[in-house]
């Protein structure tokens, strides 16, 4: 599909969304999408209107609509006999809630529909429904009824028709009923929205009213069932109490369990008196045990080691024999020094230290058998406080077992008379309940009509519709845009192509081949077209005033891009400063013979090459652009190996010493070769691209195939550019577009 046709086409939009900068990196163009949008004002506008028409259609049957709001006090603190059972616990956190879902119940609505008798109201009556119609439906009603005969059958309003009005009648009220909570408050408001503002109040107050009745009268025959019940449940609870009490009383005496409590105490005390001693009795043993267990290991080795361990070490007996030893022990060594080994004070002073360690060791043994029974009294004693634990557990657990017994019988006394006055005292109730019922709500509030409608607020809904149409049509024209990847101007030439450009040319407005050809020349019809040619004609020869391009090829990345009419402008912009020959090397498809009124019989380039001509005979001066032209000559069946011989090349160098540029107009360079062959043979290469047709990534083929060959590449030629489009997002095509804004407007020139 052609997006220029479309509604939205961004064909008049084309500038890039980022401009390329000589900088470094790209940033997005604001000005581009202010251009894009004005440049599309009118479609957005056109748009907008149709999307508002339709609005305005859609809601201008729509009826007013009226909300009445009536609140209700729900009281959670009052006294209820058995209200819990029908409406809900009144202390329960949740109550509130499940007043809320009783008042939107279907139960609630289905009577406030039989009351107010909807099902007969015009607002719910389909019978009585009265269309309304705007103005065109009325007038589309009429034009059918034109062709169309209608044949009216009566609607059959039977008893399957009421059950079914009733059952939308009932949905239709429940969906219009709201009832909402007041925060922090026991209020609840009833809102009710409908057509009418009376219908709408009136709903609000019989819900109200239905919900305080349904639960007078749900409670009512709740007591009334509830008195009958417990009448008959209190005699079987009496016999339940004395059994329980009998049974009680038969445990204890044959358990002889009079005072249960003082016994166990008793016992408790005891055992904990016990396990006190078992723990200090434990502690000590565990100290005589470590003390019995170092002597027993002193005492395998020598007597004397007992004096390693502390508590023998310091004992008053073991410290004064072990001093008299000492005292032995030096006697012994000063007598040494002086008499010899059989002196008698010798002999005697080792008597003294003999004697001495005899008693020093008799001493250490006694301690050390004494340490060592210490511990086994310490065992014997810790042992028998565990027997006594033991035994005191025992009697305490068969007690507490006897204990546990008795306290559950006197547990089910206790539960048995509870349930006995319980059930006496709610009978009472009861009985009381069924004269008197408090209503569990009362009426605040009573829902009035309202004076205004809440909507449809019409006018908002008109400017909803416009912003969306309006923001619809601005999001598809950036999309178009964005989705474009056409070349389009000359920031995509050289950002996205990397290609210098030598100019554009303005899309002609009659776009005859024939009249394109000659445009040049004729700047009355196709105002600013020459001086675009101009421009580019001076910008190939300030590029080549060193080394001028005597041969310059014109080739573009597919058909009908305007290459041809390229050429041709070109050529006879040139032969007005030099003499310039313009060759058509598309043997494939050749169009500038014809275009130029040459006679079909007339030879040219392909029969040179294959030398069925000569050189003069296909040389034809177009004196009309002051230029020469060999035509394509007759088509070979094989073109490229014509245009690739060596007989080819000697053409063009022998034209190359007749003329001062040769114009050779090449087939495209993306479809076939040719371009590729014949740029060896040229001075300079032109690349015609057509503006808002070319794909970029096409024209980037067909330029890579060239610069792969090392094609002697000028520059791009923009061609077909639409000026009066162009304009509305690049500024400076409004000066090209008034004959290029210098000496070319013709109410200037005569004035």
């Amino acid at each position: 599909m052609d997006s220029s046709n479309s509604l939205f086409s961004s064909s008049n939009n084309n500038a890039p969304a980022a401009s390329v900068s000589s900088g470094s990196t790209d940033s997005i163009d604001l000005g581009h999408y202010l251009r894009l949008i004005l440049g599309n004002k009118w479609k957005i506008l056109i748009f907008t209107c149709i999307v508002v028409a339709i609005v305005v259609i859609q809601v201008k049957p729509l009826r007013p609509v009226y909300v009445a709001n009536g609140t209700i006090l729900v009281d959670t603190g009052r006294s209820q006999a058995f209200s819990e059972g029908v409406f809900g616990d009144a202390g329960s956190r949740d109550y509130l809630s499940t007043q809320y879902g009783l008042l939107s119940s279907r139960v609630f609505v289905e009577r406030v529909v039989d009351r107010l008798d909807l099902t007969n109201h015009p607002e719910y009556d389909p019978r009585q429904y009265v269309p309304r119609m705007t103005l065109f439906q009325q007038w589309a009603s009429q034009v059918v009824d034109l062709f169309v005969e209608e044949t009216e059958v009566e609607p059959v309003y039977d008893e399957r028709f009421e059950l079914t009005l009733r059952r939308n009648v009932v949905s239709a009220v429940k969906a219009s009923l709201n009832v909402s909570p007041v925060r922090g408050t026991q209020l609840m408001m009833i809102s009710s929205t409908t057509n009418s503002p009376q219908l709408s109040a009136d709903i609000a107050n019989e819900l109200a009213e239905v919900y305080i009745e349904s639960y007078l009268e749900a409670n009512l025959e709740a007591a009334k069932k509830s008195a009958a019940w417990l009448s008959g449940r209190l005699g079987e609870l009496q016999d339940n109490l004395g059994a329980a009490e009998d049974e009680l009383l038969a445990y204890r005496e044959a358990e002889n369990l009079v005072d249960v409590q003082g016994i166990t105490t008793l016992d408790a005390a005891e055992l904990s008196q016990l396990r006190i001693d078992y723990v200090a009795a434990r502690q000590e043993r565990i100290a005589a045990e470590n003390i019995a267990k170092e002597v027993s290991r002193y005492s395998q080795s020598s007597p004397l080691e007992l004096l390693s361990v502390f508590e023998i070490a310091n004992n008053p007996a073991i410290q004064q024999l072990q001093i008299e030893n000492d005292a032995a022990d030096k006697t012994l060594s000063d007598l040494s020094r002086t008499y010899g080994a059989r002196h008698p004070l010798m002999v005697a002073a080792r008597d003294d230290k003999e004697k001495s360690d005899q008693r020093l060791i008799s001493r250490l043994r006694t301690v050390a058998k004494s340490i060592t029974d210490n511990y086994q009294r310490e065992l014997a004693t810790e042992r028998e406080l565990s027997r006594q634990i033991n035994e005191s557990q025992g009697r305490l657990q068969n007690l507490g077992r006897k204990e546990v017994k008795l306290r559950e019988l006197e547990r089910k006394v206790e539960i048995n008379r509870q349930v006995y006055e319980l059930m006496l005292s709610r009978g009472k109730e009861a009985d009381e309940s069924v004269n008197f019922q408090d209503a569990p709500a009362r009426v605040i509030d009573m829902a009035l009509p309202p004076k205004y409608s809440i909507g449809p607020n019409k006018k908002k809904f008109v400017l909803m519709g416009a912003a969306l149409a309006v923001g619809l049509s601005l999001a598809i024209i950036f999309l178009l845009d964005l989705l474009d990847s056409t070349v389009r101007t000359p920031e995509d030439v050289e950002g996205a192509l990397k290609v210098s450009m030598l100019g554009f040319l303005p899309l002609l407005k009659d776009r005859n081949t024939k009249n394109a050809l000659r445009a040049f020349s004729d700047d009355k019809r196709n105002k600013g077209f020459g001086e675009s040619i101009r421009t580019i004609r001076t910008s190939l020869v300030l590029s080549s005033l060193e080394n001028p391009f005597k041969t310059i090829l014109i080739t573009s990345s597919l058909p009908n891009e305007g290459k041809s009419t390229v050429a041709v402008n070109i050529a006879e912009a040139l032969g007005q400063m030099e003499k310039v020959l313009l060759v058509d090397a598309d043997m494939r498809k050749p169009t500038i013979a014809k275009t130029l009124d040459f006679p079909s019989t007339t030879v040219g380039l392909s029969n040179i090459i294959m030398g069925k001509a000569k050189l003069e005979q296909s040389i034809v001066p177009f004196k009309e652009g002051n230029f020469d032209v060999i035509s394509a000559g007759m088509i070979p069946d094989r073109p490229l190996e014509l245009l690739s011989s060596s007989r080819f090349k000697d053409v063009i160098e022998a034209l190359k010493d007749r003329y001062d540029r040769i114009i050779i107009d090449a087939p495209p360079a993306y479809v076939v070769s040719d371009a590729q062959v014949l740029s060896k043979v040229s001075d300079s290469v032109i690349y015609v691209v057509k503006s808002n047709s070319t794909a970029r990534s096409i024209a980037l083929k067909g330029l890579s195939s060239l610069k792969k060959i090392g094609a002697p590449l000028t520059g791009v030629i923009l061609n077909q550019v639409d000026l009066k489009k162009a304009k509305a997002y690049e500024p400076m095509y409004g000066v090209y577009e008034e004959g290029y804004g210098y000496g070319y407007s013709e109410k200037k020139s005569k004035s």
